[in-house]
């Protein structure tokens, strides 16, 4: 492995390493990707004020996200497929997550089973659920995350319908994936991720096959998903989710104030500023600039974290200083994971924690939980100045 001193080397890396149709599904965005793209570059028009002649030792990124002890305010976030981007994939990225000492989230849409991942971790971790029309399925998820000893669920609200990403269509990319020549080619192109599959048993949705009713192997799941996303979706419903659920509890997928209020007011103890990573409604605003009117109208009332676009320690601050109390990241660790298994999780940990930790210094501040809006220069109208 060279030296990583950024994201993008990890990315390059995994790029070489893992099969197209898995690095597309991860570098993709719904329609013309324009949410995609600027969930990142809209960050770049936030500017950090520099100070100097200020003390800078004793640097502190330790926090808190939904009560529990962080070495930095960043968790893994939930993201489906990773066993297919490194072989057992979730569970090395969990065992990174927990020897660095932040949350990990599993996807419902996970290759390894929550209890894969709970036999091989030591500590809780988050279990991600979809908004989906079964409720026995539901309740037995709920109930297999409390077995597991998860310490938080996340409710995601925003995928009542699927945005189309262009490249998983070409690919041939569903549930479960439709290989085609072109694919299978480039699969074998790949010789260690191959190697590293056939080492092990986890190769298709462990939290559905099996548990789901009529879901029994891979090839009657295609049905399944088909029908299971509930597009009647409403803040009812997902109250009787949050009395499925008695532990602290993330809805993600906010991106407009009215939606912020509801989720506090169905008792949920943090929400994800989240466009899904702009892979759902292309046209949106990134979750950086949606997340200032957010935070304006529900205040400390309750836990604001932000998620999309986060490539850097930079970006965390930025999203810390306006006010979020917890980021996510996703693309930045599958790099990590699909260019060199759990190292290549920690590696993208490192970089980001070491952005953070000195661009936090260099700003004149030692703690990450005193962040504020002092250490930012943000472009006037960056948040809306819309015609009504």
């Amino acid at each position: 492995m060279p030296v990583i001193t950024e994201i993008e080397d990890l990315r390059r890396i995994y790029k070489r390493r893992v099969p197209k149709m898995f690095f597309d599904y991860t570098e993709s965005g719904s329609w013309t990707e324009q949410t995609f793209r600027e969930n990142s570059s809209d960050f770049d028009k936030i500017y950090l004020r520099q100070r100097v002649a200020i003390d800078m030792e004793g640097r502190k990124t330790a926090s808190q996200m939904i009560g529990q002890n962080v070495s930095m305010p960043v968790a893994l976030a939930p993201v489906g497929l990773t066993g297919m981007q490194h072989f057992d994939g979730e569970i090395k990225a969990a065992r990174a997550a927990e020897k660095f000492g932040v949350p990990y989230s599993l996807s419902t849409m996970s290759i390894c089973s929550i209890e894969d991942v709970a036999e091989n971790t030591s500590k809780p971790f988050w279990m991600q659920v979809y908004t989906l029309k079964d409720d026995d399925f539901m309740q037995r998820l709920f109930d297999r995350a409390k077995d597991a000893k998860c310490s938080a669920a996340i409710i995601t609200v925003d995928l009542q319908l699927l945005g189309q990403r262009h490249k998983d269509v070409k690919n041939g990319l569903s549930a479960p994936p439709k290989l085609t020549p072109a694919s299978v080619a480039n699969m074998m192109t790949k010789v260690q991720w191959g190697l590293g599959m056939l080492q092990t048993k986890r190769r298709f949705f462990g939290n559905i096959v099996g548990h789901a009713k009529g879901v029994k192997d891979p090839s009657s799941l295609s049905s399944w998903t088909a029908q299971a996303f509930d597009q009647s979706l409403n803040w009812d419903r997902i109250r009787e989710f949050r009395k499925m659920w008695d532990g602290p509890l993330i809805i993600k997928g906010i991106m407009d104030p009215r939606d912020a209020l509801e989720a506090l007011n169905v008792g949920a103890d943090a929400i994800i500023v989240s466009n899904h990573g702009g892979r759902q409604l292309d046209g949106a605003l990134s979750s950086i600039r949606a997340l200032a009117p957010i935070m304006d109208a529900v205040g400390d009332k309750i836990e604001v974290h932000l998620d999309s676009g986060i490539r850097s320690g930079q970006d965390v601050l930025k999203a810390l200083a306006m006010g979020a109390k917890g980021t996510y990241i996703g693309r930045a660790y599958v790099y990590g994971l699909g260019a060199n298994g759990e190292q290549g999780v920690t590696d993208a940990l490192n970089v980001i924690h070491k952005e953070l930790e000195v661009s936090m210094g260099l700003c004149g501040r030692t703690d990450v939980n005193a962040l504020d809006r002092d250490i930012l220069m943000i472009p006037k109208g960056f948040s809306g100045d819309w015609e009504e």
